[in-house]
């Protein structure tokens, strides 16, 4: 084995052991944070896969039984079924599995998903369906997403994979101006239903400024479409499957730093989990905290630093799943009641989707509230190569942003 690679599986050991420290026997937050720093300064190699987000497998957001996994009164279609541990490509891999077999105008394209996609997550398809149902497309990601406009308009179930979300914006208009007004330009006489994109998106700590980005707050802008952001692979698969199947274009954006970061029991049988519905992960009574994706095991590490300086903090946490249509009645109910609000992610603060989260409870809320709205994101520039990892709210900018929230 080369050095590089045994530095690296050495730090990846090492990250591992960190957070499984933390999770399992209390350390402190703060020395993790310290340890985590000083590992990646000291080493010459790439991060491991889960990036800057080691720990994810130990969280209590994760699912690790077959009980706990069936527990969500979502799941209540399978609750009688089998589960079996996936992690988050896989359980994708699943979904679109499941999507094939139930419908037979379904078909999975885009660059490489013929012979299973850069991560992974059309492996085994074309194999089992055939490659005139799962095939590649040429470079052009306008050209990916009006072809599967075309197909969507012509009845089919279009699952089309831009490879980088960064790499969308080509197809912006097909997107925006296409398949978002289809529907409304013909009154309701035709529609794209049909069409859904998936896309990896988010930071994983060396992606730089074209592989890093999170531009869901494009899309949400935009009558018309969806769009939707799982957390973990039960998720994952479940708004998978609602989104294919939902008669509204809809766009997919997968964190690509949890493909590989954790495994669920996931349920084996076809579920679908509600577009447009929030999840309230924690309840609290101090201070609601909203985000999605991966961002989510960031405020978990966050809300357990922010107690060990107020002891009794309690903190509802709230995965929004859905950008558009976002759940306002769930975040401002949690509002009225906990009097103040923090939200997280990882695209830049200015125009976030944490904007149109905050202004709108301000109109609702505003009598309730008992201190300013707290947002945590990245920083107003392009995603830095070295300072990746400080460029988006890590746990300690969330903490402290817990804190002001509390002593206002």
């Amino acid at each position: 084995m080369s050095t590089t690679l045994l530095r690296s599986a050495r730090l990846a050991s090492s990250l591992s052991s960190l957070s499984r420290t933390f999770l399992h026997q209390g350390t402190t937050v703060k020395h993790l944070h310290t340890s985590l720093k000083t590992h990646y300064a000291a080493s010459n190699s790439p991060p491991p896969a889960e990036g800057f987000l080691p720990g994810v497998a130990n969280s209590q957001l994760i699912k690790h039984t077959h009980h706990d996994a069936l527990r969500n009164p979502e799941l209540a279609g399978v609750a009688n079924g089998e589960t079996k541990k996936m992690n988050t490509f896989q359980a994708i891999n699943d979904a679109m599995s499941i999507a094939l077999a139930t419908d037979d105008t379904a078909c999975v394209f885009g660059e490489d998903v013929g012979f299973g996609g850069v991560f992974r997550c059309t492996m085994g398809l074309a194999e089992m369906f055939g490659r005139d149902r799962v095939f590649n497309t040429p470079l052009s990601e306008q050209g990916i997403a009006g072809f599967g406009i075309g197909m969507a308009a012509m009845g089919s179930t279009a699952i089309a994979e831009i490879q980088f979300a960064d790499y969308i914006f080509p197809a912006f208009d097909q997107i925006v101006n296409e398949a978002a007004k289809y529907r409304y330009r013909s009154g309701g006489e035709f529609n794209v239903g049909g069409l859904c994109i998936r896309t990896p998106c988010g930071a994983v700590g060396h992606g730089g400024h074209y592989h890093s980005q999170s531009p869901e707050a494009y899309f949400a802008h935009t009558p018309g479409i969806k769009v939707v952001v799982p957390r973990s692979p039960i998720q994952a698969k479940g708004l998978l499957l609602a989104s294919i199947r939902d008669r509204n274009p809809t766009i997919f954006m997968e964190p690509k730093i949890l493909y590989r970061a954790a495994v669920e029991m996931v349920p084996v049988g076809d579920y679908e989990l509600p577009l447009g519905k929030a999840e309230i992960l924690t309840q609290g009574k101090d201070l609601t905290i909203v985000g999605w994706g991966a961002q989510l095991y960031i405020l978990e590490n966050a809300i357990q630093l922010a107690k060990t300086k107020m002891p009794g903090l309690s903190v509802e946490l709230i995965d929004l799943r859905s950008i558009l249509p976002w759940d306002v009645e769930t975040v401002c109910n949690s509002v009225n009641k906990t009097g103040r609000l923090l939200i997280a992610h990882e695209a830049p603060k200015t125009q976030g989707f944490a904007a149109e989260i905050a202004s709108t409870v301000m109109e609702r809320c505003f009598l309730r509230l008992e201190a300013p709205i707290q947002r945590l994101c990245s920083y107003d520039t392009p995603f830095p190569l070295v300072f990746e990892k400080f460029h988006v709210p890590d746990m300690v900018r969330c903490a402290e942003g817990i804190e002001r929230a509390m002593k206002f």
